[in-house]
């Protein structure tokens, strides 16, 4: 369907869906305890029906044009994605969420990839608003929306309840006339 690439480390940005289910088990069932530990994302998938079932939630989600599932690939290995939640193309707003194995953790994969997918929210889809949620604790995906430029729009004080813990969510956000300057500026610094 698509490969896009990332850089010239042998990352790609695929379409992550129900037929990879037996590489996506594996790929969770090497990361599962470090993807899990603020949010529990493809916990239901421990067999590759399973896996299947979570790819076809999002395939499902995908046709209906309210969210979408994306592989990243390194090296030809699957070790991450990132999706769209909450996709509304009406209301013009969407927000968008990350997990990696560790061993992809600390290349620049996930801000790689979600610039490709706001680029394509933004400026295909006229999404205005891209949100992105994580638990107070969870650095690395704070980081990632920072190196966005997004904003901290606020704090969910112990609002998500994961593994007998109420977890603090951040809601950082940026607009499309902010993505568009930043990208702008980028690409005039770049030169």
């Amino acid at each position: 369907m698509y490969a896009i690439p990332l850089g010239d480390d042998g990352a790609e940005l695929r379409p992550l869906e129900p037929w990879h289910a037996e590489e996506f088990l594996a790929h969770l069932d090497r990361g599962r305890e470090f993807i899990n530990q603020y949010v529990p994302f493809g916990s239901q998938a421990k067999d590759v029906a399973g896996a299947r079932e979570v790819l076809q939630r999002y395939a499902d989600l995908r046709a209906a044009d309210t969210g979408s599932l994306h592989g990243l690939w390194l090296r030809g290995k699957l070790v991450g994605g990132v999706l769209f939640l909450n996709f509304s193309a009406e209301r013009g707003t969407c927000e968008v969420g990350c997990w990696l194995e560790p061993a992809a953790a600390g290349r620049g994969l996930v801000t790689r990839a979600m610039r490709v997918l706001i680029d394509w929210a933004v400026d295909e889809r006229g999404i205005h608003r891209v949100e992105w949620q994580a638990a107070s604790g969870n650095g690395p995906s704070l980081n990632v929306a920072r190196r966005l430029g997004m904003t901290r729009d606020g704090v969910l004080r112990q609002s998500f309840p994961h593994r007998g813990v109420r977890h603090d969510i951040e809601v950082w956000s940026v607009l499309a006339p902010e993505w568009r300057a930043a990208r702008e500026r980028a690409a005039h610094d770049a030169r």
